[in-house]
């Protein structure tokens, strides 16, 4: 018994001090109040490093591994706990599920504290259940996201009127359920595009 308890401790302390030394790339500093990076009122984790190269991409300065500076997960969630008026974050970049762990626990904490996370990652559903067969954290991440926006961005299928994604392959996935059942479910609203409404000048400037 005395043993257990030594290994346990042991084993605790060496957790302890591995979460504390985590480390993440990011590409620039969190950026809160975002309207456009998924539903609601958002900060955003913008993520450094991505081997997609998707011709077209909004963000290829993120693409190299070895741009960005690193910073203590620890650090990224003090600033995350000191947000106001946040509905949630947005795991973006870059592609996050290349900084797997770095992002669980950094999810693990955004939603012990009531805040709700989307991710943006190149990857697909399908593929991320096959890779999660070799690596159990990346399960545990996906348990820890709410809402997936998969898929790589395919210029010939950019769209503007889309909501919260840029091309039209890419879905928008409640993740929770999809996990449940083990098969992409999209969220419903965001499957239609944004419909805009033409307005015709008249007299003296009036529109109608």
């Amino acid at each position: 018994m005395l043993q257990f308890t030594v290994d346990l401790a042991i084993t605790n302390k060496n957790l302890r001090e591995r979460i504390e030394k985590m480390e993440i790339r990011l590409a620039r500093s969190l950026q809160p109040d975002s309207i456009v990076d998924g539903r609601g009122i958002r900060t955003v984790i913008w993520t450094q490093g991505c081997s997609h190269n998707c011709k077209g991409c909004h963000n290829p300065e993120t693409h190299s591994f070895n741009s960005g500076f690193l910073v203590n997960t620890e650090e990224v969630k003090k600033q995350i706990k000191e947000l106001k008026w946040q509905d949630g974050i947005t795991l973006s970049g870059g592609d996050p599920l290349f900084q797997i762990d770095a992002c669980l626990d950094i999810s693990e904490f955004c939603q012990s504290i009531g805040l709700n996370v989307w991710c943006y990652t190149g990857f697909t559903f399908e593929q991320l259940l096959e890779m999660s067969k070799k690596d159990p954290n990346l399960y545990k991440l996906l348990q820890n996201i709410d809402v997936l926006v998969d898929g790589k961005f395919i210029q010939e299928q950019k769209s503007l009127n889309l909501y919260f994604k840029g091309s039209k392959n890419q879905r928008i996935l409640d993740l929770k359920e999809s996990l449940k059942y083990q098969k992409p479910i999209e969220i419903e609203e965001y499957k239609k595009e944004k419909e805009f409404k033409s307005y015709a000048r008249v007299n003296d400037g009036v529109y109608v």
